[in-house]
C-alpha cells in the first residue's frame, strides 16, 4: 500500500502545478466514477478542467485529444495501454489495465538518436499509478476509480467523501466476483469508507434490485446465476414465492428484498440453491448468490444509489447508451433531472440484457478446443456484449470451463471483441488481456484489459482467423 501512496503523491504534486486540465475517461461505471472522483478532487482545489468520455482509446483518438492543447491530461480508467502513442503529451494516468510494453512511437523527425528514444521511454512527462507496475492484479486488487481515489486523497484530505465512489467503481468493474467480496487494496478504501460513516458492509444475496424492486421482479431479472424457471419469467417468480408462502405485498405495498425477514431470506435462498443443483448446474454456481454487499448509507433508501451494485449498474447503463455525462453528473451528486434520466436508461439497459440472453439461447455458442464464442452481429449492442458474455459464462447456455468470446458490430465499421475467462483458468496461467491483444494485433486490430476480462476491436471479416489464433495462444498459455 505504501508504494501506491508514494506514487499517488507524485501524481498529485504534478497535478497541483497545472491549472488547465482535461480528464479523459472510459464510459463504464468504473470510468464514470473515476472521472467523477478526479473532477470532484480538482473542484476541491480550485482547478479548471473539462471532462471527455471515450468508448475506446486509439492513435486517431489521441491525435484529436492533442488538439485541445491542455496543460495536462489526466487519463482515468484508461491510458496505460496506449502510453507508447503519447509522445509530446503531458500526462498523468490512474488506470488498472495492463500497461503497454511497446516501444514508444516517436515521430522520425524527432528521433535523432537512440539515446533520445530511450529517454522517451523513461521520461517524466507521463506518470502512471497502476497496480500492474507494483506486481498486483488490476482485475481484483484495485479499480480505476480506486487508484484515482488514492490521488484525490493526496490532493485534499476532504476527498475521503469520494471513497464510496471508488467502491462503486470496483463493484461495477466486477472486482468482487472472484471471491464474492472486495479484496486487496480495495479493502483499505472500503475500511476508510466504513470508518467515516459512508458505507456499510453486510453478507446478503448479491442480487440487483435488493433496494428497489418487488421481490418477484428482482428474482425475475436475476441473470448471474440464471435461476431455472424464474429468470425471465414473472409468473414463475411469483409462483416460486407463493409456494414458499412468502407474501408479495404488505398491504398495498410491494415487498422488496430489504423488507423481508431473515427467515424469509434464508428460505428463499435455500430453495434457490436446491433448484439450481437439481437443474444440474452445480453447487459452486449456487454459492455465488451470497456474498458481501455494500450499502451507501448517506443515500436515500429505495433508490438505485443506496446499493453499490445498483449504483454501478445505473452508471453502466448511462455509458452503454451514449450518455456517460449523465452518469457523471449523478456520481457528482445530481439527484434531480440527471438522476431521472439515468433511471430511464437503466430500464432500457435491463431489457436489452434479457433480450440479448434470449437471442443467444436461440443462436447458441460455438466451441473450439480451448475457447467458445458467439457472434451477435448487430443484434446486441457492442456496448453490452461484454456484460452478456459475463452472464452467459455462468449460465446453462455456455460451458463454464472455457473462456468465452463475444463479437458485435460497432459504429466504427469494425468488430468489437469482448472476452471473459473462468477464474480457475487464470490461476492456471491464462492471461486473456495478453492473449486477445496478441491475436488482435495479428489480424490488424488492437486489444487489452485484464487477465480475466479483456476486449478490443478487429477488422470486419477477420473473426474466424482471430478465434483460430486466439485458441492457439490460449492452448500455449495453459500448456495443454
Amino acid at each position: 500500500m505504501r508504494e501506491y501512496l508514494t506514487q499517488a503523491r507524485k501524481l498529485a504534486e504534478k497535478i497541483m502545478k497545472h491549472d488547465n486540465i482535461t480528464i479523459v475517461s472510459h464510459i463504464d461505471a468504473d470510468g464514470i466514477t473515476s472521472a467523477a472522483i478526479a473532477s470532484s478532487s480538482l473542484d476541491s482545489i480550485g482547478k479548471n478542467h473539462d471532462v471527455l468520455f471515450l468508448k475506446q482509446l486509439d492513435p486517431d483518438t489521441l491525435n484529436e485529444i492533442r488538439k485541445r492543447n491542455s496543460e495536462l491530461y489526466w487519463f482515468t480508467d484508461l491510458g496505460s495501454g496506449m502510453v507508447h502513442e503519447m509522445h509530446g503529451m503531458n500526462v498523468v494516468i490512474t488506470d488498472h489495465h495492463s500497461p503497454s510494453d511497446l516501444i514508444p512511437n516517436v515521430p522520425r523527425e524527432k528521433r535523432r538518436t537512440l539515446t533520445e528514444l530511450f529517454d522517451e521511454i523513461n521520461r517524466e512527462d507521463i506518470i502512471q499509478l497502476n497496480p500492474h507496475l507494483f506486481g498486483k492484479d488490476g482485475g481484483i486488487d484495485i479499480s480505476g476509480a480506486g487508484v484515482t481515489y488514492l490521488v484525490a486523497r493526496e490532493l485534499n484530505p476532504s476527498n475521503v467523501r469520494l471513497s464510496v465512489l471508488a467502491i462503486v467503481g470496483a463493484v461495477g468493474d466486477l472486482q468482487d466476483i472472484a471471491f464474492l467480496r472486495l479484496t486487496g487494496t480495495n479493502r483499505y478504501i472500503l475500511k476508510e469508507a466504513e470508518e467515516f460513516g459512508l458505507l456499510r458492509t453486510d453478507i446478503d444475496a448479491r442480487f440487483f434490485g435488493r433496494e428497489t424492486r418487488p421481490v418477484h421482479k428482482m428474482l425475475e431479472y436475476v441473470s448471474d446465476p440464471i435461476l431455472p424457471g424464474i429468470t425471465g419469467d414473472e409468473r414463475g417468480a411469483i409462483e416460486f414465492l407463493k409456494n414458499l408462502s412468502i407474501p408479495l405485498k404488505d398491504g398495498d405495498k410491494w415487498r422488496r428484498w430489504v423488507d423481508l425477514t431473515s427467515d424469509e431470506k434464508r428460505m428463499i435462498l435455500s430453495s434457490l440453491v436446491k433448484n439450481i443443483i437439481l437443474a444440474g448446474y452445480g453447487g459452486s454456481l449456487a454459492e455465488r448468490m451470497v456474498g458481501e454487499v455494500y450499502t451507501l448509507i448517506k443515500e436515500e433508501e429505495g433508490t438505485y444509489l443506496r446499493d453499490a451494485r445498483e449504483f454501478a449498474t445505473l452508471l453502466n447503463a448511462c455509458g452503454r447508451y451514449g450518455d456517460a455525462m449523465t452518469g457523471f453528473h449523478v456520481a457528482k451528486g445530481d439527484r434531480d433531472e440527471e438522476y431521472r434520466k439515468a433511471v430511464s436508461l437503466l430500464q432500457k439497459h435491463r431489457k436489452i440484457i434479457l433480450d440479448g440472453i434470449d437471442y443467444l439461447k436461440d443462436i447458441g455458442i460455438s466451441k473450439m478446443p480451448h475457447l467458445q464464442y458467439f457472434h451477435a452481429g448487430s443484434n446486441i449492442p457492442d456496448t453490452v456484449i461484454g456484460t452478456i458474455a459475463s452472464i452467459v459464462l455462468s449460465s446453462e447456455i455456455a460451458d463454464p470451463t472455457l473462456p468465452i468470446i463475444g463479437f458485435a458490430e460497432n459504429e466504427y465499421g469494425t468488430i468489437k471483441v469482448s472476452g471473459r475467462a473462468p477464474r480457475n483458468l487464470v490461476e492456471r496461467g491464462l492471461d486473456l488481456s495478453r492473449a486477445i491483444k496478441e491475436a488482435a494485433l495479428a489480424v490488424g486490430g488492437n486489444g487489452g484489459g485484464h487477465n480475466v476480462a479483456a476486449g478490443g476491436s478487429i477488422p470486419r471479416g477477420k473473426e474466424n482467423e482471430f478465434v483460430g489464433i486466439l485458441d492457439e495462444i490460449i492452448r500455449r498459455q495453459l500448456g495443454s
